[in-house]
């Protein structure tokens, strides 16, 4: 069988894109194997991506890891360039408004509307519910007076805060970081009102189907990927450190995060 690589959370544009091409080229060519890149763009779903027997390298957030709603095996994750990951593979959500919103702070913008891609996504979704939830009380089990959810992607949370949609929305901050790098013109209108904890990073996946001693080769070449005399443009050009191992344990804490909140009430981010 022939297996597909893909890199559609992170290609933030075609330039992105390509540069996730290239490294996911190197790194397989250092495992002694190879992939067919699939073009695969937004607005399609990605759970059909994520669930193809074929998949043999492809980005895959670990909220749905964890809930298991692909049967995946976890790879590697990148170590996003910036000061709150640590050298780290985790991430955060920005919480952005639009850069002219009068909000000072969070608790500003409760009697506003805040949106929300999807149910599965920690960034879009779980992480902005945890972050909310010691804000609620008894007497206000509800801290927005209205919440937008199903809004799917990133992008469309964006354009959603730019054109008074929504009020405030989570955008994953490394993909917000890239999309400053690549698209700036499409971040000048919004500001980071405040950032959730960091939870462990999306990783790259593949199917059960590819053989123990290929993932294997994989996982060690994603390791050692940052030593490579290959990986130094991608410092730059993708904002990553390198890569950290993962397994499916490693994105227990996004379900922890997700019991807490049901635990309490706090289905949706409301």
């Amino acid at each position: 069988m022939a297996f597909v690589s893909n890199a559609r959370m992170y290609a933030v544009s075609p330039a992105a894109e390509d540069a996730w091409r290239d490294l996911i080229a190197h790194v397989a060519e250092d495992a002694g194997t190879a992939f067919d890149y699939l073009s695969y763009a937004a607005p399609q779903p990605l759970e059909p991506l994520w669930q193809r027997a074929d998949i043999g390298c492809v980005q895959m957030c670990g909220y749905p890891i964890a809930l298991k709603l692909a049967d995946v095996v976890p790879l590697a994750a990148p170590v996003p360039a910036a000061p709150w990951a640590q050298g780290q593979a985790v991430y955060r959500s920005d919480l952005i408004v639009r850069a002219d919103a009068p909000y000072a702070t969070l608790a500003d913008t409760f009697d506003g509307t805040v949106g929300w891609t999807v149910a599965h996504s920690h960034s879009g979704y779980n992480a902005l519910r945890h972050h909310l939830l010691p804000y609620r009380t008894g007497e206000r089990p509800q801290v927005y007076r209205r919440s937008v959810g199903d809004l799917v992607t990133a992008r469309r949370i964006l354009d959603s805060v730019v054109d008074g949609t929504i009020d405030i929305g989570p955008l994953d901050a490394y993909w917000h970081m890239l999309l400053r790098k690549y698209r700036p013109e499409l971040t000048e209108g919004v500001r980071v009102l405040e950032s959730t904890d960091t939870a462990p990073m999306p990783a790259f996946v593949a199917a059960p189907a590819v053989p123990a001693d290929v993932v294997a080769a994989l996982r060690d070449a994603f390791a050692r990927a940052d030593a490579q005399p290959w990986f130094g443009p991608f410092r730059d050009t993708l904002l990553i450190d390198g890569f950290a191992a993962v397994s499916p344990e490693t994105f227990a804490e996004t379900l922890a995060w997700a019991r807490d909140a049901e635990a309490a009430g706090y289905d949706v981010p409301a």
